[in-house]
Parts: structure tokens; sequence; C-alpha cells
């Protein structure tokens, strides 16, 4: 990851300059966004209510000039300390513009702008202890996020955090998306259910991202960025106000009561609203990851996006053309590397039992597992060796608490063995312990060259800037959950884009090839051929363009690719990683179309839910002059027999359009290429 453009950060005295006095009043201040559609103001007023007395800090959010956050208090609660949050006053501030251009090493955008206008705000208690609280507010034109700072001050220094109050304030009972994952310690994989502000409970907060539709013209995103050594956030019902939520962060294991251990001076994540005109606008968005620090890691030319096989954890031991006992051993890991490299894939990723067992009863690990030792059925250096003879790199499942005993050893001793990465697996909290985990591990595996995929993980906070080779983590219900239900369905696939999706990469292992109706699908498992996947071929192909993932793997068996073909040509060409992306249509939960950039090659990626529908997709998005597409789309019997599909090779112009006729959990996908 490089900035190679420039920087411009001007301290500003004149708050006019910034839009900033608009509307302000004695104890208020704003700052809007470079466009001026969206502003953000801070008020220390007196409550309606006082009790206990004293001014209260608020927080409020315009979109041209619509209050579409209303006040909304903050807080934070101590167990060793009074709270803060009240009986303030402002003692200074800041203004800065900054416009500057980086790129990332993978991404959904390859430069990125990150343009805003920020303010600091100095408060202080006007009690004796004169406690001292940073408030600081970027004001992007794609949405505003916010963050305090505890400066180093004799009466605050170290610090036991109860919880931070900040509240959400809606003027209406508005639709949204949320995730409920039945508490703090989970896997955060679950559907994003369509319901009301109003619904959410005050007991079990709903996960991040929280889509919200505040009207037909304004989409905004509730979610966190910056995590570091804090705990993750979710969302509560307030229980104040009608249509108020609150933050809720993870508790620490060893303490209950506290989220956050810590002293001043101290910095907290960043709390970001997302706002577009429409949902499309967020997908586009890298608010995210422009809210983390730049790259930590010098030399990054090691950092390689790819596709990936997936040894038989998904499929299992279906293998009618092997000659050889389907399990843990060399032989099986040579059929995944070969059809690796016959696909031209750059991994083949070893899951787990390949140190043995990692599990005693209800999936408590081993305590004396060894992660330097392959079980004797695996000669992994023998492995390793033929599938770089392949130009194949190989990846390595770890338990967590198994990589975070023996990391300093192991990621060494993966190193010198030419390991390319490690799947970190079932962390299933996000508290403050186990988010520094999370930096300790990126850090080591960076020293090691190692590449990172957290699974059993929390959603992104932007941390792949910082290091980049956190390449791409869990957190989502993905096409694994069909081994045991069928709750992956095309309604929720074409949600994901809209929910989860807006905080980062999402390894959901798409390109299932057992494709079914609603009505065929069936849970198989044992010696299966491989589980069934809902909806067509299509609509798996197009997860490729439409799901962000720089490490894309690919959950189905050699056999079952081999004997399809139908789309096998798609999954040798499709990128992992991307140059640009626009997302070009769609409605939560009904269908999206997103094309993506590589190169001088964009991809189009059109998905729908059960419902089947025709689009027109524009090519606006092309350069000038004419493009060979190749348009993989559903067959006519695709609603009948989903595994088909159809094949067009056809010369367009950006001032036309394609026309798409999905099925019913169909799909679609577009190669355009530039002719010369």
């Amino acid at each position: 990851m490089r900035s190679f453009s420039y920087l411009k950060a001007l301290v500003l005295f004149g708050p006019a300059l910034l839009g900033a006095a608009v509307g302000d009043f004695p104890g208020s201040r704003s700052v809007f966004s470079p466009d001026g559609r969206n502003a953000f103001r801070i008020t220390i007023r007196e409550r309606l209510h006082p009790h206990p007395p004293g001014d209260r800090l608020y927080f409020s959010v315009l979109r041209d000039g619509r209050e579409i956050l209303l006040d909304s208090p903050f807080g934070l609660d101590f167990k060793d300390h009074e709270p803060l949050g009240r009986d303030l006053e402002i003692v200074g501030e800041s203004r800065t513009i900054v416009d500057e251009t980086w790129e990332t090493v993978a991404g959904k955008n390859r430069r990125v702008r990150n343009f805003y206008n920020e303010i600091r705000i100095s408060m202080r208690e006007k009690a004796e202890s004169g406690r001292l609280l940073e408030w600081i507010v970027r004001a992007y034109d794609e949405g505003l996020a916010f963050r305090y700072h505890l400066p180093e001050q004799e009466s605050l220094q170290k610090f036991r955090l109860a919880a931070e109050r900040s509240e959400f304030h809606f003027a209406e009972n508005h639709a949204c998306w949320a995730a409920r994952f039945g508490g703090f310690r989970s896997h955060q994989e679950s559907e994003y259910e369509k319901t009301k502000i109003g619904s959410l409970s005050v007991s079990e907060p709903a996960g991040l991202p929280l889509l919200i539709q505040v009207g037909d013209t304004c989409w905004l995103a509730l979610a966190e960025a910056g995590l570091s050594d804090w705990a993750g956030m979710y969302l509560a019902s307030a229980g104040t106000a009608a249509n108020a939520l609150v933050t809720a962060l993870s508790p620490r294991l060893d303490e209950p009561g506290v989220v956050v251990r810590s002293g001043t001076p101290r910095l907290s994540p960043w709390r970001v609203l997302m706002v577009s005109d429409a949902p499309c606008g967020l997908v586009e968005s890298d608010l995210i990851l422009n809210l983390n620090e730049p790259c930590a890691i010098g030399d990054v030319s090691w950092i390689r996006p790819g596709k990936s096989a997936w040894d038989r954890w998904w499929s299992g031991s279906y293998a009618p053309d092997a000659d050889f006992e389907v399990g843990m051993n060399t032989a099986t890991l040579k059929y995944y590397t070969d059809f690796a490299a016959e696909m031209g894939w750059e991994y083949v990723l070893v899951d787990w039992f390949w140190y043995g067992n990692p599990f005693q009863g209800d999936f408590q690990p081993v305590k004396d597992a060894d992660i330097t030792k392959p079980v004797p059925e695996l000669d992994l250096q023998e492995l390793i060796r033929y599938a770089k003879s392949k130009k194949v790199g190989v990846w390595l499942w770890l338990e967590w608490s198994h990589a975070d005993r023996q990391m300093d050893e192991a990621f060494a001793l993966y190193e010198k063995w030419g390991i390319s990465g490690v799947k970190i697996d079932f962390m299933a909290r996000d508290d403050q312990d186990m988010v520094r985990f999370y930096e300790r591990t990126l850090k080591k595996a960076a020293e090691h060259r190692l590449l990172v995929d957290f699974h059993g993980a929390y959603k992104p906070t932007g941390l792949s800037r910082t290091f980049p080779n956190f390449i791409t983590q869990e957190g989502v219900l993905g096409n694994e959950y069909n081994k045991w239900s069928s709750r992956v369905t095309p309604e929720h696939n074409v949600t994901l884009p809209f929910t989860r999706m807006l905080a980062g990469p999402m390894d959901y292992t798409p390109g299932g090839f057992r494709n079914a109706t609603r009505d065929q699908f069936r849970v198989v498992g044992g010696d299966a051929p491989a589980p069934f996947v809902m909806g067509t071929r299509c609509h798996q192909l197009a997860m490729l363009v439409v799901y962000e993932s720089p490490f894309q793997v690919l959950c189905d068996s050699p056999y079952n690719y081999r004997r399809s073909l139908q789309g096998l040509d798609f999954l040798k060409i499709v990128p992992a990683a991307w140059d640009e992306i626009r997302c070009l249509s769609g409605r939560v939960g009904e269908f999206v179309v997103i094309a993506r950039r590589s190169g001088k090659d964009w991809f189009i990626g059109a998905m729908t839910g059960w419902d089947s529908r025709n689009l027109e997709i524009p090519l606006f998005f092309l350069d000038r002059g004419t493009y060979e597409a190749r348009i993989w789309s559903d067959a006519p019997d695709s609603d009948v027999y989903p595994d088909r599909l159809a094949r067009e090779n056809r010369t367009v112009k950006r001032n036309e359009k394609i026309s798409l006729r999905l099925a019913s959990g169909g799909g679609s996908v577009i190669q355009l290429t530039p002719k010369q």
C-alpha cells in the first residue's frame, strides 16, 4: 500500500471556511462535508429534565439540511471514576481539511481518495476535577465519523470503562436490516433481518453494520472503524426515547462489568455513519478503510491476492475419480493441488485435522496440540514442494488458541517451509483481549510474510489498510451453512452486499456447483457428492464479482467441477483483486448488479433472490471504443435445471445496454474486454 499523490492538511481558524458557522450558536459546533450535503453538529446544553443536573454533550446529523439524526446524548461510565459527558464546556477547537490519495494492495478500488473536513473540539468538566475530553469529527461526502480522545491528565490516568453511551436518536421508526448474533460471544454468522429500529432489543444487541432506510433518498449504515485494543461495538435499544439506539461494547471475560481497561492518553475507535442517496452508494464507499492508519508494512510485494482450492472439509470424501483413500493425507492434498494448478488458481487450503484433531468434546481445543507437526499421513514438506512445482501456494488452518500459544515458533517455521498464509479459526469473540490477539497475529504474520484469513471472526473495521496481509475474514453466513441448514437463501445472498459487505471483505467461500431450486434443495452430508446450494449456477458464479474478498476460496470438489463444466471457464479467468468498483443497481434483499475493473477488463456480476427478473445493464462506465462481451447467463430452463447456463459473445459500446433475464435464484456474469 503506497501513498503516491498529495496531502493538503490545513489548520483553519476561520470556521466559516468549512461551513461550520452555519446554524451554530453558543455551545454548538458544526462541520460539513466537502460537498456541503452532510453536517455533524455537537452541542452542549442542559437536559430538559436534568438528573443529575448539568450541561450534557449531544450530537446530531443533517443531510441536505434535513435532520436525519436528532440530538443524541453521549457519555462514558467508568468502574473506578465518575461518569464523563455532562457539566462540560468547550475550551478549544481546531479545524483541518485533508485531501489525499493512496493506493491499496487489495481492495474494491486501487486508488482511494481520502477527502474530509475535520473538527477537533476540546472540552472540560466544570467540576473541580476539571477532567478533559476531546471529540474528533470527520465529515466526508459519503458519511461522517466521530471518535473521542481522553488526553493525558492527572485526574484521569488509568481507567476501567464500564460502558460507552453513544446514543443515536431517530425521528421515526425507520426500517432497518439487523444481524442478531444471540450475544457477544459468537462467530457473527447470521441473516440480516428486515425489521424496525423500535424492534431492536435492550438485552440482545444487534451486530454491525446496521443498515437503515431513512427515506426514499437517504440510506444510512452504522458501523465502526479503527478498532484497536478496544472492545467491539454493537447497537441496542437505548430505552431512553422512542427510536433510539445506544452502543454496547463487548465485555471482558476476566472482569464482569468492564469493557475496556486502559489509560490516558487514549483514542477510541471511530463510530461511523455511512450515508448515501441509495444503497449502491454505500457499497462503493471506502470510508471504513480511510478511517484506519496507513500501511505499517514496508515491503508489500509478497502480498498476493488469489483464488484457492479447498480441501475436503466442505465437499467431503466424494471423489469417484480418485485412485486413493480420500482424507487428510498427501495424496488427497495433491489431488486438490493438481486442480488448483489446472484452474490457474494461486493457492490450495489445507484445513483442520492436518496437525490432528484440534478439539475434544464440545469444540474445546486440545491443550497440547502442536501446530508445527503434521499428522503422519500428511507429508507436508512434500506437499509444499509439489505445490511449488505447480506454482501453487499452500495455506494452513489453525485453531486460534493453538496459534496464540505457538505463534513465534510456528510462524517462523512456516516462513522457512514456504507457507503462503494461515486461516485462523474459532475466535468467536470481539472483546478487548481478542482484538489485541488479531493485531498481535497480523504483526507477527507480517514479519514472516504470511497472509491471514480470520474465520469464526468479528466484522471488518478496516484494519486491512494498516496490515494488508489481513487479506480477508469470515464473520458471514456463507456457503458452509449449506452443509447443515437451509438458511443460505438467494434473498440472503443479495442482502449481504448492502449489509455485511459494507464493512469489508468476506470469505463467503462461493462456487458451489450442485445447484438446486427451492424445491430441490436438501441438506446432505457424509459421502454425498457435496452439499447443495440454492439458486442457479450463474448465481454462484456472480458471487466471484459481487462479493469482495482478495482471497476467494472456491468451495466445491475437483470432481464436481470437472464433471459439471458449465461455468468452469469463468472460474479460471475471474480475478480476486480489483482496481475499481461500480454498483450499478440493486434493492436490498431483491437483486444486485456490481461491475468491477481489473486492468482494462470489466467484470459484471448480477444476482437475484427467488424472484426472477429482467434487467437492463448500462455500460456508461466503459471507455470509448468497442468491447468484446462474453456473457454467462441463466439458460431458458434454469428455473427447473439450475445447473444450466447459456453463453453468448457480442460487441458492445458504452452507450449501449445489455439485457438479461435472471431465473428464480438466478444470476449472470459478463467479461468486457476492449477490442484492439
